[in-house]
């Protein structure tokens, strides 16, 4: 399949194969793998209800982003649709904090990927391995999307694979049909104080938590983009959310906290998988982890390059970004956007290194509440777009589901947990750093305006 250009510039190289499997394992980060282990010791057996809210939560948004997105496929997606249903400022600012969320996410991948690497091989430094990943990675994704797709393709292969084998073990160890496991049934969902052991407060602090695990699906609407009939792949991608989300988190977390106590130190310590893993009897537990994690974190740097300079150059075809990051090379990708995105990844990374251990905390914390920020976002941008297209009497090919209620209900359970998470000294932090930054940003994006403004006057701004 050759590439065409698309109206947007860039290059319609991603092939069906890939925007499926970038749909179906985007999600899964090393989050599940390892960090879910901390969920599980919080709430207990009941995480399970807090992954299904907050999986309940990323359904309905990616219907309401894939609604927008089938009817108007752009690679800057929810930003590019909030400028035109809300405003100038609010595609600006969502634009700009989601290419900050993802410049963040590259040293911290890279670091990750970088120890990982560093355990196997002491005898090279943690820093020298995330520079030659990043590296890499960046050269590959300057060259074409299809290397993006290519990669993407095969480490999801790697993952979705890992997960249906996890699943399947687990499954047989449940029944004890597993000879050397040590653990069978689900007794540990209710033996060790309860379903609930915790209390619901519990179970929404893991909700909050939980919920930062699902970023990155709404990717494969930026993805698609680049693809052949982008429409009909958003909606085959959006479609099959519920069941993504169904087996690889609840399935997979139900057989951890079926089969491992919840209370049990080793899950946050070590990680959910390695633990049940290990209990199951399987040999070189650690290692398999160690690379379906390796694996995992590789995927998402990646990711993060891609979509940060695809933000990043439709931010600049709409005049908000340098003009150098609309410039493409012959093969439609935007290398300037790329190498921006991965320079201001390295300042991160430098800042890491030699500022104040506060700088570098404030700068994590700014990206905290970022993802609930796109997701209220994108809520708003589908309630005014859906009456706009109405009014026009557009006919609505993908829709979501009870409009406006449901629209409304995503609305008030975002807004009701930005406020609680101010009220929680875990994540208050958190929500100030972003707040602080998104008034930044939005002040930024009204100046921008206003000089527009200016410049359609045929006035000339100085300052």
């Amino acid at each position: 399949m050759s590439s065409t250009p698309s109206s947007n510039g860039l290059e319609q190289g991603l092939k069906p194969r890939h925007v499926t499997m970038l749909s179906i394992a985007g999600v899964i980060g090393a989050g599940l793998f390892v960090g879910s282990g901390h969920a599980i010791a919080a709430a207990g057996p009941a995480v399970l209800l807090a992954y299904a809210a907050a999986g309940t939560l990323v359904v309905l948004v990616m219907r309401m982003l894939g609604e927008m997105a089938v009817a108007s496929p752009d690679t800057g997606s929810f930003s590019t649709y909030a400028d035109r249903a809300i405003g100038h400022w609010a595609g600006f600012t969502i634009g700009w904090l989601y290419w900050w969320f993802w410049v963040l996410v590259i040293p911290l991948e890279a670091n990750a990927a970088a120890t990982i690497l560093h355990a196997w091989f002491p005898g090279v430094d943690i820093w020298a391995f995330a520079l030659v990943i990043t590296m890499l990675l960046t050269v590959t994704n300057l060259f074409s999307v299809k290397n993006y797709g290519e990669f993407e393709f095969w480490f999801a292969l790697i993952k979705v694979l890992a997960i249906i084998g996890f699943i399947i073990l687990g499954l047989a160890a449940i029944f004890g049909f597993l000879p050397n496991s040590q653990v069978s049934g689900v007794s540990h969902l209710f033996d060790s104080g309860g379903f609930l052991p915790n209390g619901m407060g519990a179970v929404l602090g893991a909700i909050l938590t939980t919920m930062f695990s699902f970023m990155g699906t709404e990717i494969v609407t930026i993805a698609a983009a680049e693809s052949k009939n982008p429409g009909k792949q958003i909606s085959k991608a959006t479609n099959s959310v519920i069941w993504r989300i169904g087996l690889f988190y609840l399935v997979s977390i139900f057989i951890v906290v079926a089969l491992v106590p919840w209370n049990d130190p080793t899950l946050a310590n070590l990680g959910s998988y390695q633990t049940v893993l290990e209990r199951m009897g399987i040999p070189n537990a650690k290692m398999i982890v160690d690379i379906v994690v390796l694996v995992a974190v590789t995927s998402c740097l990646n990711s993060a390059l891609y979509t940060s300079s695809r933000m990043l150059f439709s931010l600049g075809k709409r005049g908000d970004a340098p003009a150098m990051s609309t410039r493409t090379n012959k093969s439609g990708t935007p290398y300037w956007a790329v190498m921006l995105s991965t320079g201001a990844a390295f300042l991160c990374t430098f800042a890491n290194y030699v500022a104040p251990a506060a700088v570098f905390e404030f700068l994590l914390a700014s990206s905290g509440a970022i993802a609930l920020l796109v997701y209220l976002v994108i809520a708003f941008s589908q309630l005014r777009m859906r009456k706009q297209r109405m009014a026009r009497g557009e006919k609505i090919v993908f829709s979501m589901w009870l409009f406006p209620g449901l629209t409304y209900a995503v609305i008030i359970f975002i807004v009701a947990a930005l406020t609680i998470m101010l009220f929680q000294e875990a994540h208050r932090v958190e929500i100030l750093a972003t707040g602080l930054l998104s008034l930044l940003v939005v002040a930024a994006g009204l100046l921008v305006a206003r000089r527009r403004k200016l410049e359609k006057r045929g006035a000339v701004v100085l300052n």
